[in-house]
């Protein structure tokens, strides 16, 4: 069997698990195609772009498991962790994807929610009379 490199990708609470392996092209998360699983063609473009980037868009096979978190967050995980997965592959694909900001884990999550206030930010509503 050919060479796999693994990969772990995250976004907000998702978690993906990427087997990156040479091939035809092939996205497969979960068990289901990658179109058929986001349903969305702006996800599976953002799904797509490190393998444009590193200009092999047919010539890998992608196997990944996605858990936690929402689609969007998941396909944001997937996106970090083919980053990644190519990155290893290849080191001269490092570069142009630290450039174009793909191996860089998002910090961004939802803030908790504080006592005293309706959501994490949101205070509740003052009636002075």
């Amino acid at each position: 069997m050919a060479q796999e490199f693994y990969a772990t990708g995250h976004r907000k609470n998702a978690t993906a698990k990427v087997w990156v392996s040479p091939g035809e092209g092939r996205i497969v998360v979960n068990g289901m195609p990658l179109a058929e699983y986001v349903r969305r063609p702006t996800l599976e473009l953002m799904v797509q772009e490190p393998l444009e980037r590193a200009r092999s868009l047919g010539s890998f096979d992608v196997r990944a498991t996605c858990l936690g978190g929402g689609i969007s967050g998941q396909a944001g995980a997937l996106r970090h962790g083919i980053a990644k997965a190519l990155a290893a592959l290849d080191g001269e694909m490092r570069q142009p994807m630290r450039r174009a900001g793909l191996l860089t884990r998002d910090p961004r999550v939802k803030e908790r929610k504080k006592y005293g206030r309706k959501r994490a930010r949101r205070g509740f509503q003052f009636k002075k009379r």
